[in-house]
């Protein structure tokens, strides 16, 4: 993190472009190109105080590589994808140059400087905040092994590697300097490196890592009492107007907040900087995330790309509002049903191309509705009960078809004598929960799972599980009749049922589970960090009593099974595996429609996710031919029985 001069930054600028390019000779991606954009403009910012001084230029070259780098700065910016503000941020661009080279004070240029970066980050949609908070303490110990050698113990620039070096490292202490960066500013000094220096690229990081040290060094100048007086405001819920969410909180400079809030703006930025976790609570994250994707939702509607719009309300849902939803129904059930119609009608006028004036209609509706959600989940976080109850649903409602696939072939290999084949079963629901937790480990650390996604993994799982439920629901069917039975047993004494069909039930286990798996985690830390602090008990409690209630369910339907007459046994069984496998085929019609991969189809009716159900035109024909297919072949199968017999 050493300070670069105009050499040094237009280096960086090609080194970022072949970063995000792997090293190609063409154009660099919107994002990295505006990523480096924003890393320039922070850099004059910054450096542009020790240039100009009471309107006189006090350092020639230091001067010169200010205009160098806003000029570079207008140069990319007119090579960024078409839109319709590029042209008036090239204009504001060359405003910010004529303003440097009129050597004006320097809080003016950081002022301009500042209102172009928020603008890129608009425009262009510059992730510029972390998906979650980042563990802090895990960042100091990575910072105590990768940094302190140049940055010191305590990041004052005086570490044992220090000597010698040109330029110096950054003394985090320096609070000229220091206040006028962003944590996103540390950030992409860290991602990228400066070259020509001792600071390298840290790209064997992940970005939780790299967002950690960012925040780590970020507050390394913040003192202990400031942070205890923003602590004492955040607690008198005086926050969320300075700092609103990880974007806000990642994109701030110490002088912005005191030039707009005072030291008690600057407080309040310091204890967040130490407790970012503090802005997830009450679910604000997942709803400032939601609501800036519907708002460049419309934008892009506005500006004619549907495609893009359409994704990104998809996106506004699945990676927002879909992880609060748990605990807005133990608040306020018919918001979240509100909220979730009024999503899907704004998805259908983009799909349908509508005016623009009825889709910001929709979209202000949609705004009002989640604005609606923050004050129902405002305050501490979730209390003892709804922390309980929302656990509870959460695994019980995910958790209950999985059982009852489980259950059912368990007790079928138990009443057909092959015990055998018991393990294959149980492998493919215990292989389903560790794959479930690694998709997890892997979206949260390695890679970046879209909701959309994990929706379409959702779908096309349900559906296959749906089919190999219908054929072992026939299968069973065509059993419930005692000579079927009968010669069923004679076949099976010849091996009829072997390790093929074994592996086959396996499967159906496998499926049934994972499908589940992923998203109930993702549900449960969105719940823990809505939950207040004191409560973690009453949400495991929670998580407890619905593993109790799922393992009951599962013994009663093995134990009252063996209790049943075999063509009993049979014909129930049958006719629950093809229920599920109907329930199923709603789900994954939905999941697939939530992803955008369908289109939907809404119609007015009740919405019954358990049973699959949803007021969806698509959904309800397809479970509707399902439902009439095993009618009909359960009556022809059992006609052709009794013909033979």
């Amino acid at each position: 993190m050493c300070d670069a001069g105009a050499r040094v930054l237009i280096a960086l600028t090609a080194a970022a472009v072949l970063l995000a390019t792997g090293g190609s000779a063409g154009a660099a991606p919107e994002a990295s190109r505006a990523q480096t954009i924003l890393h320039m403009l922070d850099y004059v910012a910054v450096d542009y105080p020790e240039a100009v001084k009471d309107g006189a230029i006090a350092d020639p070259a230091e001067f010169k590589e200010q205009v160098d780098f806003v000029t570079q700065a207008i140069a990319m910016l007119g090579e960024l994808p078409a839109h319709p503000r590029r042209a008036a941020l090239v204009e504001q661009t060359r405003g910010l140059l004529a303003r440097v080279e009129a050597r004006a004070p320097a809080d003016e240029v950081a002022r301009l400087a500042g209102d172009i970066r928020r603008a890129v980050i608009e425009v262009y949609r510059v992730p510029v905040a972390p998906t979650r908070a980042p563990n802090l303490r895990a960042a100091a110990e990575l910072y105590a092994a990768r940094c302190a050698t140049c940055h010191g113990s305590d990041g004052r620039g005086d570490g044992p590697a220090a000597r010698g070096l040109d330029p110096a490292p950054t003394n985090f202490h320096d609070h000229d300097r220091v206040d006028r960066r962003s944590t996103y500013a540390f950030y992409s000094t860290i991602t990228l490196g400066v070259p020509g220096t001792a600071m390298t690229a840290f790209t064997d990081l992940s970005e939780e890592q790299r967002w950690g040290l960012a925040l780590h060094v970020a507050g390394l100048a913040d003192e202990a009492a400031v942070r205890q007086r923003g602590a004492a405001l955040w607690d008198q819920g005086r926050g969320r107007a300075v700092v609103g969410d990880l974007a806000a909180l990642a994109t701030a400079t110490s002088a912005e907040v005191r030039a707009r809030h005072g030291e008690d703006g600057v407080a309040l930025l310091a204890y967040l900087r130490g407790r970012p976790d503090a802005l997830a609570a009450g679910g604000s994250a997942a709803l400032a995330r939601s609501t800036r994707l519907l708002d460049e939702s419309l934008a892009a509607y506005r500006a004619g790309q549907v495609r893009q719009a359409q994704d990104l309300a998809v996106s506004s849902y699945l990676d927002g509002f879909e992880l609060i939803e748990a605990s807005l129904d133990a608040v306020d059930r018919p918001l979240r049903v509100s909220v979730e119609t009024e999503m899907i009608r704004y998805r259908t006028l983009l799909r349908d191309g509508a005016p623009v004036a009825d889709v910001e209609v929709q979209a202000a509706r949609v705004q009002g509705l989640l604005g609606d959600t923050q004050r129902a989940l405002s305050g501490s976080g979730l209390s003892a009960a709804p922390a309980f109850a929302s656990a509870f649903v959460i695994l019980l409602r995910e958790g209950l078809e999985a059982v009852l696939v489980v259950a059912a072939i368990v007790a079928l290999l138990v009443r057909s004598g092959r015990r055998d084949g018991l393990p294959a079963v149980h492998a493919g629901w215990v292989a389903a929960l560790a794959l479930g937790v690694l998709t997890w480990l892997a979206a949260s650390y390695v890679v970046t799972i879209s909701g959309a996604t994990r929706e379409v993994t959702e779908g096309l799982t349900a559906l296959a599980a749906a089919a190999i439920l219908l054929y072992v629901g026939f299968w069973m069917h065509d059993k419930s009749h005692a000579q079927r039975w009968q010669a069923y047993v004679r076949g099976r004494l010849q091996g009829a049922l072997g390790r093929g069909a074994f592996w086959g039930l396996a499967t159906v286990s496998f499926l049934a589970v994972y499908r589940e798996v992923f998203e109930t985690v993702l549900f449960y830390q969105a719940l823990w960090l809505q939950t207040a602090p004191g409560n973690e008990q009453a949400l495991l409690g929670g998580v407890a009593s619905a593993a109790v209630a799922l393992t009951a369910v599962s013994w009663l339907i093995v134990r009252g099974s063996l209790r049943l007459p075999l063509g009993v046994f049979f014909g129930f069984t049958s006719v629950v595996l093809a229920a599920l496998a109907v329930v199923l085929a709603g789900k994954g019609i939905a999941a697939l429609q939530e992803a955008a991969l369908l289109a939907p189809y809404p119609v007015g009716g009740p919405r019954l996710p358990v049973l699959g159900l949803y007021p969806d035109l698509l959904g309800l024909v397809v479970q509707a031919g399902l439902a009439l297919l095993v009618v009909a072949g359960f009556a022809w199968r059992s006609r052709a029985v009794r013909r033979a017999a």
